[in-house]
């Protein structure tokens, strides 16, 4: 769709002014505000959009110039959803977040309806076990995975570990796995059995919490799968797929090649994917 920039005219009784229509508008249907850093929000979704669970589209605001201010956000409802579901920081001195953590319902946003992304079945190679490897927002798209009958159809064991720096910024994510193992409407269409798959790992980097510390040095002492009760990963039987920061990202790169995992792509598919997207 063509970007109308507005004419600014004169504004007199009989010419009021206009605000500009938004391209590629969708209505916001609700918001949670999780922290004073946190948000989720929900929109109608295109009547044409197609994607894939784990998927991102580009979403934002026009900004002060009146040209769309876009970036990157991974849906995090299922491709099976009638509407879209998102998960975000909120940056005060942000160019987007900064506007659009004050959306509310009936406010529009602009959706450009053309998904793409890495985290996705289709660039992994077949196993038995899956690791979502996530920190702060970087779980948005395992809770569209989360949510997608063709993960426990692919593996027998899903583990999903989110590491952030204080117990509040866990909550998303814990809320939506509980609230996954309750709803019948799930458990109908997953299957209950299906959800005992599920293994759960939240740390933490700063408060206090249950379990401390950072995923990657966890995974490289044996603690994660002491806890968990479950073999190392293995090349042969685990799937692997991580979002967070670039520090994360490289990190956690580094410990799956230790265990003989190689990185895919939907061109090339491998044991591991890693969403590349949000980092700078």
């Amino acid at each position: 769709m063509t970007e109308m920039t507005p004419v600014p005219q004169a504004a007199t009784d009989a010419t009021p002014v206009k605000t500009p229509a938004l391209p590629d508008a969708q209505t916001v249907t609700a918001v949670k505000h999780w922290t004073d850093r946190l948000f989720s929000f929900r929109v109608t979704r295109p009547k044409t959009l197609r994607f894939r669970s784990g998927e991102f589209v580009m979403i934002g605001l026009l900004g002060d110039n009146g040209k769309p201010l876009l970036r990157a956000y991974s849906i995090a409802s299922p491709a099976w959803d009638d509407e879209l579901e998102f998960y975000s920081i909120k940056v005060q001195d942000g160019p987007l977040t900064s506007k659009l953590q004050h959306i509310q319902p009936g406010d529009e946003i602009i959706l450009r309806p053309k998904p793409v992304g890495t985290l996705v079945h289709d660039a992994l190679i077949p196993g038995k076990r899956i690791w979502f490897f996530a920190t702060g927002t970087g779980f948005a798209p395992f809770a569209s995975l989360l949510r997608e009958p063709a993960t426990y159809e692919n593996y027998d064991e899903v583990v999903v570990t989110h590491t952030c720096r204080d117990v509040a910024e866990l909550e998303y994510g814990r809320q939506l796995i509980e609230n996954l193992r309750q709803d019948e409407m799930m458990m109908e269409l997953l299957g209950a059995e299906n959800l005992n798959k599920i293994r759960y790992y939240p740390t933490t980097t700063r408060e206090q919490s249950p379990k401390m510390g950072r995923i990657t040095n966890l995974l490289k002492d044996g603690t994660v799968f002491a806890d968990l009760g479950i073999p190392p990963i293995n090349a042969e039987t685990d799937r692997a797929m991580v979002c967070g920061s670039l520090g994360f990202n490289i990190d956690l790169k580094e410990v799956l090649e230790g265990f003989g995992l190689r990185e895919g792509a939907n061109s090339d598919p491998k044991e591991y994917v890693v969403e590349k997207a949000f980092v700078g």
